[in-house]
C-alpha cells in the first residue's frame, strides 16, 4: 500500500473563528470609547465570545481553533479501504503487550498515542511497539488533566519534551499530536505548527476508560467502522470488567473481525497522512541516552 502524501504546511494563520473573536474585541472597545454607557452590552458580548471559544476547546472534534484531523483523506481511504485504529495513554506494562499480541494475531497495525513519561518508564516496551510495525505518536509528556488551561509556554514545554523523549526511545520523529482527553485552547495550534505536529482527534471513540462492558463499547464503535474512520481505544487508564480484564482486550478481537468482514484494512496515521521521519540510528534497546 502506498502512503498518501500531503503538501507541506503553509505558514500558520489565525483561524477565521479567532479572527472573528479579535473583531468582536476591537468593535466592543471602539463602541465603549464612543458610548461608555453601553458597557453592560459590551461585557455581555465578550462573555459570550469567550464562552464560545471555551466550548470549542471542549469539543475534541472541533476545527474552530485550528486544523484537526478527524478522519483519513476520503479519496485515499476509499481507494485503499483503509481505516485507522488509535490507542491512547500507554504504554502500560500489563495491557500493552497483550494488545500487541491481539494486533499481531489479526495482522493489524495501529497508532499508539503514548504519554512520554510512561514511555520513559518502559523504554523496551515502547521500542517493541515500533519494532512490531506500529506507530508511536505524541500524547503529551505527562497527560495533565488541566492541559486546556495551559498558556503557550507550558503547552510548548509539554509537547517538546514528549517529542524529544519519544524520538529518542523509538528512533522515529512523531508527526501527530492528540490532546489529553481531546481538550485544548487557542494557544495549542501555533505551538503545533512550530513543532511540525498535526492535531489528530478521532471519528468515534468507545469511552473505554469508563465503560467496562465490551458490547457497549462496540456498539459505539461499529457504526463508525468504515473507510476513512479513525477509532479510539485505550491501553492505559482503561476500564476493566468484573474479572479485572482490561475491556480493550474484550473489544479488540470483535472489532478487528468486523473490520475484516467489511473488507477494511487498518493503517497507521503516517501511512495515511504522510511519511515517517526516521533517525539515522534508532536506539535498539529503546533506552534514551
Amino acid at each position: 500500500m502506498t502512503s498518501h502524501r500531503i503538501a507541506p504546511s503553509p505558514p500558520w494563520r489565525l483561524p477565521p473563528f479567532l479572527w472573528l473573536s479579535v473583531a468582536v474585541h476591537v468593535t466592543v472597545a471602539l463602541v465603549l470609547l464612543r458610548w461608555p454607557s453601553t458597557w453592560p452590552w459590551g461585557l455581555a458580548l465578550l462573555v459570550l465570545n469567550h464562552g464560545a471559544i471555551t466550548v470549542s476547546g471542549l469539543l475534541p472534534r472541533s476545527r474552530c481553533l485550528g486544523d484537526n484531523v478527524t478522519h483519513l483523506p476520503t479519496e485515499w481511504a476509499q481507494q485503499h479501504a483503509a481505516w485507522a485504529l488509535t490507542i491512547d495513554d500507554g504504554p502500560d506494562p500489563d495491557v500493552t503487550p497483550r494488545v500487541l499480541d491481539v494486533l499481531d494475531a489479526h495482522a493489524v497495525k495501529a497508532t499508539f498515542f503514548c504519554i512520554a513519561a510512561q514511555a520513559q518508564l518502559h523504554p523496551a516496551l515502547t521500542a517493541q511497539i515500533v519494532a512490531r510495525g506500529h506507530s508511536v505518536q505524541n500524547h503529551s509528556h505527562t497527560h495533565p488533566h488541566t492541559f486546556s488551561f495551559f498558556g503557550m509556554r507550558r503547552i510548548a514545554q509539554e509537547l517538546q519534551t514528549a517529542q524529544q523523549t519519544l524520538t529518542q526511545l523509538t528512533g522515529v520523529v512523531p508527526q501527530f499530536f492528540r490532546a489529553p482527553a481531546g481538550l485544548r485552547n487557542p494557544f495549542l495550534a501555533p505551538v503545533l505548527h512550530r513543532l511540525g505536529l498535526r492535531l489528530v482527534s478521532w471519528t468515534r471513540r468507545g469511552y473505554d476508560t469508563r465503560e467496562a462492558r465490551a458490547d457497549v463499547v462496540l456498539s459505539r464503535l461499529l457504526p463508525a467502522l468504515h473507510a476513512g474512520a479513525i477509532l479510539l481505544l485505550h491501553d492505559g487508564h482503561g476500564a476493566r470488567d468484573a474479572t479485572g480484564r482490561p475491556v480493550v482486550l474484550n473489544v479488540l478481537p470483535e472489532l478487528l473481525k468486523q473490520a475484516q468482514a467489511r473488507g477494511l484494512r487498518a493503517v497507521t496515521l503516517p501511512q495515511a497522512l504522510g511519511p515517517t521521519v526516521p533517525l539515522l540510528k534508532p536506539h535498539p534497546s529503546g533506552v534514551a541516552p
